[in-house]
């Protein structure tokens, strides 16, 4: 019998732990900062997830079932990616049992933490993920743009004094 996901005191922790990893540009593998807005606040919403990555496509799954996120990232049809400097908007498309089952089968054998949430095993049939995906949908990451970086970048190291940065005017003038 699968675990059922509960957002502990714990679990806070340890997201907040690699999120803060994730905005220093530390390497957790296949690990972003999901942000997605909410579907019925609007607010924009923020969480780590751990992709598949084989080459392309990049798939998104859902380890704990229909969370939030998830919820909210099917209403949007988007998501943010990111990870350090590197700022990703891209477009999701929910796949199918059939196309989800190797994803989670792939994902199984990289996330080893997840699979109490499973009533599967790595090492199951492709049969048995048919029949569980349901329960974790996957996504297709589809036409990824990096849309911002944090840090500008300026044709010189360092710009004259008294100016600003790109405007190639002096200040306060």
């Amino acid at each position: 019998m699968a675990w059922t996901y509960r957002l502990t005191r714990w679990r806070r922790v340890v997201n907040a732990l690699v999120g803060a990893m994730l905005r220093l540009g530390l390497p957790v593998p296949h690990t972003y900062l999901l942000t997605v807005r909410g579907r019925k606040t609007g607010r924009l919403y923020t969480t780590p997830v751990t992709l598949v990555e084989r080459g392309a496509p990049r798939w998104l799954v859902a380890p704990y079932g229909e969370v939030n996120w998830v919820r909210n990232a099917r209403a949007a049809g988007h998501v943010t990616l990111s990870r350090g400097r590197r700022v990703e908007a891209v477009r999701i498309q929910e796949v199918t049992p059939e196309e989800a089952a190797a994803v989670l089968k792939e994902y199984l054998r990289q996330v080893p933490v997840v699979r109490p949430y499973f009533d599967v095993s790595p090492d199951d049939p492709f049969e048995d993920f048919v029949a569980e995906a349901p329960r974790h949908p996957v996504f297709r990451v589809v036409e990824p743009a990096v849309v911002e970086t944090t840090a500008p970048r300026y044709a010189s190291a360092s710009p004259a004094p008294g100016s600003h940065p790109g405007d190639g005017e002096p200040r306060g003038t």
